[in-house]
């Protein structure tokens, strides 16, 4: 079944909506508007050219199946790349893994700037819904990159560019509806360049969905606000955007084999017996969490050699989530204990909240220096990150001695970064270029308190990085390229590692070498990856009390692979992207507890990473106004755990979806309209693309001896669903 299933994946053609970029590819708008705003990411994105493996996409790629889902979908079909959504359709709390590595090892850069929690390392895509709207373009970069600001990249970069200044005044709504009750409604307005210099632009967005798992539902708000100067030489941006989300929880997943086969959409978030013994549900376990980002940016051209970015952010995140919590101890909220004559009470049902309220500043100062042979950016990035973790109980059935609102925790983190580099390409001749790229990271960790668990958690932990980069690209013709590049990464443990004990940070060498070919009707990227680390931090399979991924020190291991992505004009008005990505991935020596005894077990499979991903759509155009898109997604099968065993594996599945757009021109008063539906997963596929793997000692059944028992969740994804919408542009 399972050759089958491959070879249905490869007779069918791969996609990649990557449109990776190649040597012969049309250059991008090169008015000065346009070249002024793509100074904003300049020192964090590389060219067609450059020794870096990388894909894009642009606004028009994106606009084909932006009908509301978050933005790791919208890069589902680009090459190693894995998605996996909480509620089961890409609305709420979705999350992408790249070449095996979670979201937490991505580096995530909006206009330059880092996304990346501080803390947790994790981007939260819920916190910014419907972004995808604002984006002019975006650019993943797969292994090291040339990242040069926030944390390193152990898997991918992501680098997102917004709205460009608009020359003209538009406007534009948007409205999408679809399986589970999900909306999206949007509203967007350009004023078009004002005198000639000034441009007001902004959307409003809301999204709502019921998801696919019960009760997770989804009421998603954002904004994004633009204020634009402009001239031959310079470019003032201020930018305020930001989103709130209420989500209830559905991190718990299912363990229970029987309900995962007959009742995929039980959700045990928020469950609890009444006084009855009935199973009840709270109504309001929920995460609650709003963000706001304040962008100012000042790009500077002097001549056609010097140009100067300046970027300052801030960005306020502040909410919670609330339990309902059954027979919980005094003790763990500080509570005294209740005596009445004889009886004692030292346990109560309760609603707690637990809190996160954080600050994060940053400023970022880059030149840039270019001519015929050199291409060279200089800069700087200062951060502050402040942050509060605290929880308090809302309502108990038997409060004791507590007081409304006082926290039963407390704990705060503040983390410093100062980062400097220098990147620069220069062309030998017109077949050679090289690239060079320093960057050192100086950080700064510090916590104080106690934790949820009520532990002390004090560091004061400081790190300083140097992480060199460099690369050689040779051109053999016009139609073939070739390049290598290696590069080398650290990274700070996160939070969750700091409460394990964890202090060590990671360490990569990245080797990449590839191969570009172009051609009137195909393009085909190739590449070869070696990724090879120290004390990488793995994920063990295990979540914590909030849902989090746990991860532990691998020691040694490695990531090794080929991609390979395309694009075929199979006709005049048909053309295939596939991709594929073939790789092994393996902790050299692990070592784990089994049985009541540390055992090494040799090399293992690392988690959460297929040895096999690979994409396709086949995208036809009978007319100009009409375009169909088949796409489809094969992901091997993988552990969710480090010791290969079998309990933690998690099936391989293949998946295709349909997409239709259709457009309307000429109206009056109406620049177009434009009708879209996609239709996810039409085979009614049951599969599952992420769970959870635990292990622990049963010392009961047989005195004496320890047994270690292993077990599994898993998080199914939506069957057969549908969104279809309509945006006219004025």
């Amino acid at each position: 079944m399972k050759k089958l299933l491959i070879s249905a994946v490869f007779t069918s053609m791969f996609l990649s909506i990557s449109a990776q970029e190649t040597p012969n590819e049309k250059s991008q708008d090169t008015s000065k508007v346009q070249a002024l705003d793509e100074v904003l990411v300049q020192s964090v994105r590389v060219k067609a050219d450059s020794p870096i493996t990388h894909s894009n996409l642009d606004k028009e790629e994106l606009e084909k199946r932006n009908l509301g889902q978050d933005v790791p979908y919208m890069l589902n079909y680009l090459p190693s790349v894995v998605t996996t959504s909480d509620a089961g359709a890409g609305v709420g709390y979705t999350s992408i893994r790249v070449r095996g590595s979670d979201a937490s090892r991505v580096n995530v850069t909006l206009n330059g700037i880092p996304y990346n929690d501080s803390e947790s390392q994790g981007s939260f895509w819920v916190n910014l819904p419907d972004f995808t709207s604002s984006v002019q373009s975006l650019q993943l970069q797969r292994g090291v990159g040339t990242s040069t600001n926030g944390s390193g990249a152990f898997g991918a970069s992501l680098n997102l560019l917004s709205d460009a200044v608009s020359n003209e005044a538009n406007g534009e709504i948007s409205n999408s509806f679809g399986s589970y009750n999900t909306h999206k409604h949007n509203v967007k307005f350009s004023t078009g360049l004002l005198s000639d210099h000034f441009e007001l632009a902004g959307r409003l967005s809301t999204i709502k969905s019921d998801g696919y798992i019960d009760r997770a539902s989804s009421d998603l708000k954002s904004y994004f606000l633009q204020a634009a100067f402009v001239d031959s030489n310079t470019l003032i941006k201020a930018l305020a955007f930001g989103g709130k989300n209420i989500t209830y929880q559905s991190w718990n997943g299912l363990e229970d084999p029987e309900k995962l086969k007959n009742d995929r959409t039980y959700n045990t978030a928020g469950m609890y017996t009444d006084e009855d013994g009935n199973i009840q549900f709270y109504d309001n376990e929920i995460d609650n969490y709003a963000q706001d980002h304040y962008q100012l940016f000042w790009n500077q051209r002097f001549d056609n050699h010097w140009s100067t970015n300046l970027s300052i952010n801030y960005t306020r995140g502040r909410g919670y989530f609330e339990q309902y919590k059954e027979d919980q101890k005094f003790k763990t909220y500080g509570f005294e204990p209740i005596v009445n004559g004889s009886d004692t009470i030292n346990k109560t049902d309760l609603i707690r909240r637990r809190w996160l309220d954080n600050h994060f500043y940053a400023a970022n100062a880059n030149v840039n220096y270019k001519n015929n042979k050199i291409d060279f950016t200089g800069g700087a990035f200062y951060s502050y990150y402040t942050g509060d973790h605290y929880g308090e109980v809302i309502w108990a059935r038997y409060a004791s001695n507590s007081e409304i609102r006082e926290p039963y925790y407390d704990s705060n983190a503040k983390k410093t970064e100062f980062t400097v580099f220098s990147k620069a390409t220069y062309r030998i001749n017109s077949q050679w270029s090289v690239f060079g790229d320093l960057q050192g990271r100086f950080l700064n960790y510090k916590t104080t308190g106690i934790t949820s668990d009520l532990v002390e958690m004090i560091y004061d932990e400081s790190y300083a990085f140097f992480n060199p980069k460099a690369g050689l690209t040779y051109k053999l013709s016009s139609s073939n390229q070739f390049y290598f590049s290696y590069g080398k990464a650290h990274r700070e443990p996160s939070r969750n590692d700091y409460e394990q004990g964890i202090i060590t940070p990671e360490k990569l060498d990245d080797f990449e070498l590839g191969w570009r070919f172009a051609s009137a009707k195909t393009k085909v990227n190739t590449n070869v990856f070696y990724m090879n680390y120290t004390d990488q931090l793995v994920l063990s399979g295990e979540l914590n009390d909030v849902g989090s991924a746990l991860r532990t020190s691998s020691g040694k291991s490695y990531r090794l692979g080929l991609e390979v992505d395309a694009e075929v004009q199979l006709l005049k008005n048909l053309r295939t992207m596939p991709n594929i990505a073939l790789s092994t991935n393996k902790n050299i020596d692990f070592v784990t507890s089994r049985d009541g005894e540390l055992v090494n077990l040799g090399s293992t499979n690392i988690s959460f990473s297929p040895a096999v991903v690979a994409g396709n759509m086949l995208e036809y155009t009978p007319t100009k106004k009409l375009q169909l898109g088949f796409l489809s997604k094969f992901v091997g099968e993988q552990y969710m755990g480090n010791i290969d065993s079998e309990a933690s594996k998690l099936d391989s599945y293949f998946i295709n979806d349909l997409n239709i757009v259709y457009t309307f021109d000429g109206l009056p008063w109406i620049k177009e309209i434009a009708l879209s539906a996609l239709v996810n997963n039409i085979f009614n596929v049951k599969y599952e693309s992420n769970g959870y793997f635990y292990t622990y000692d049963d010392d009961y059944s047989d005195p004496g001896t320890v047994t270690t028992v292993d077990g599994a969740g898993y998080y199914p994804q939506a069957t057969i669903n549908f969104l279809i919408g309509a945006t006219v542009k004025f």
